[in-house]
């Protein structure tokens, strides 16, 4: 078999055009394995094609020069006896390699289904912050400099910084094309995000024009030069979730039914490109928050009643999170972990002290409702803790479900001094009200109680202290607060 590279330097044709060439049905999918001892390549994985592929692609250039259209070229070349891998206009299941096991189907208006592992087209979606978060074989090895390995920092991710060592990376007005395609992907979100990737480029948006966006999903036309000045014509698609923006570019001869079908199953696309998430080193902010005495007001309640106020309380704060752009996290029983990350229009530190302000406020308002139903003195309260750290995130999934997971002590810390937290109080680390600059700590009120000598007590604003000197943590009941009995902390009393 012949390897992409051997054709490439056989046929003269570009990684791009032996792409597209594939995504069109004109090539087979390649056989994904190991380069084994090519010394031409540092890539892990290459793709190899049957021996009749130059003969093939031969043949392409000839029909081309000769005027036949694409799609005629296709039939041309199926009627000569070259197999078709897909029919122009209609999407097919393709699977990665000849060792795979076939991947289930599903009829669709007569066609196969497509699925996201299934794209021949480059693909990858990016956070808010236009960094990426996943990609396939076909973007790495087209768009995005065909590396090795991603770095674990996510901040060392730009999506633009890696355009501009693909294929097309090499060309001025190109890489001036790819800044204003992400500039328009995140919209106002992220002008200030793509600042600096911009300076110094001046001239025409280089084949992008006004995007056609039709609810969560964006089209986008855009004309990228290959080394050998030909000129290729992709439509660029953008579907938007809250954990990112996945972005195809599909090249405008290729049939894009399939494609649109499959960017439509929202629900099904955003579940499978979270299991394939790449875990990735990030600040991040971590709430924990739990229901004070939950055990007592589950055993004062009928079980429906309880379920009830426990569904109310996380319907009430769920808009409160996505508000601030908190991302739910993995949580035992009846409380509420949320992870808010760097923000390209915002402070994600500032968000997650808000989103913490508005929750104990909606939160006094369940209360005084059901102290009216159930005529009860009990008052309702979610102690919360909140720290701030760099951390793994990844992801745990079974096939129904997904879950984002942060590793490491950040979480667990927060945890900690959400046990801490009494009567709807809200404590922070010393080391979260750090990230502030000095204006925007000046909108927070905080401080931290303690005895004068006639022992007073007395609210010492903007001040900390060690939790050891808080608490007795010898005695038993705060046991389980001696691993951060060094940390500094202080409560949260009022954001402005």
């Amino acid at each position: 078999m012949l390897t992409s590279l051997d054709i490439i330097q056989a046929t003269g044709v570009s990684r791009a055009t032996l792409n597209n060439y594939i995504a069109l049905g004109l090539l087979p999918r390649p056989v994904v394995g190991s380069p084994g001892t090519d010394a031409n390549t540092r890539a892990r994985q290459i793709g190899h094609f049957p021996d009749d592929a130059v003969r093939r692609i031969e043949r392409i250039k000839a029909l081309k020069k000769s005027g036949t259209p694409m799609n005629e070229i296709a039939l041309q070349l199926q009627q000569e006896g070259y197999a078709m891998t897909i029919a122009t206009e209609t999407p097919v299941d393709i699977t990665e390699s000849s060792n795979e096991k076939p991947r289930s189907t599903s009829v669709e208006t007569g066609a196969l289904r497509l699925t996201i592992d299934q794209v021949p087209y480059p693909a990858y979606m990016v956070n808010y912050n236009m960094e990426i978060a996943w990609y396939n074989e076909e973007a790495r090895s087209l768009l995005l400099g065909n590396f090795d390995k991603l770095p674990s920092d996510i901040q060392q991710r730009g999506a633009v910084d890696y355009l501009s060592r693909g294929a097309y990376g090499g060309n001025s007005e190109n890489r001036e094309a790819f800044v204003q395609l992400h500039q328009a992907l995140g919209r106002e979100r992220i002008s200030t995000v793509l600042g600096n990737a911009a300076l110094g480029m001046t001239g025409t948006l280089a084949g992008i024009t006004e995007s056609n966006k039709n609810g969560p999903l964006a089209e986008f036309p855009i004309a990228l030069k290959d080394k050998a000045g030909e000129t290729e014509h992709y439509r660029v698609y953008a579907s938007y979730f809250r954990e990112g923006i996945l972005v195809v570019y599909a090249h405008e001869q290729a049939g894009h039914g399939g494609l649109l079908g499959l960017l439509e199953r929202r629900d099904e696309v955003i579940r499978n490109l979270l299991k394939k998430r790449l875990p990735v080193l990030t600040d991040v902010a971590v709430m924990v928050a739990d229901l004070q005495n939950s055990v007592r007001i589950c055993s004062e309640l009928p079980p429906e009643e309880y379920f009830e106020l426990i569904n109310q309380i996380w319907a009430t704060m769920d808009p409160i999170f996505r508000k601030y752009y908190g991302t739910h996290g993995k949580h035992v029983g009846d409380g509420m972990v949320y992870y808010f990350f760097p923000q390209p229009d915002c402070h994600y530190i500032l968000n997650a002290l808000h989103c913490a302000s508005e929750m104990r406020k909606a939160m006094r308002k369940i209360s005084k409702e059901w102290q009216l139903r159930k005529n009860w003195l009990n008052e309702l309260y979610l102690n919360t803790g909140l720290n701030e750290g760099q951390e793994w995130l990844g992801v745990f999934h079974i096939e129904t479900k997904v879950e984002f997971t942060v590793l490491g002590d950040t979480i667990n810390h927060a945890a900690r001094l959400s046990d801490f937290a009494r009567f709807g109080a809200i404590w922070a680390s010393k080391n979260l009200l750090g990230k502030l600059t000095m204006d925007e700590r000046k909108c927070v009120t905080f401080g931290v109680k303690r005895q004068d000598t006639d022992g007073r007590e007395l609210f010492v604003n903007a001040s900390y202290s060690r939790l050891a000197e808080l608490v007795d943590l010898n005695s038993p009941r705060y046991e389980k607060l001696r691993d951060i009995g060094g940390m500094a902390v202080t409560e949260i009393v009022e954001i402005t």
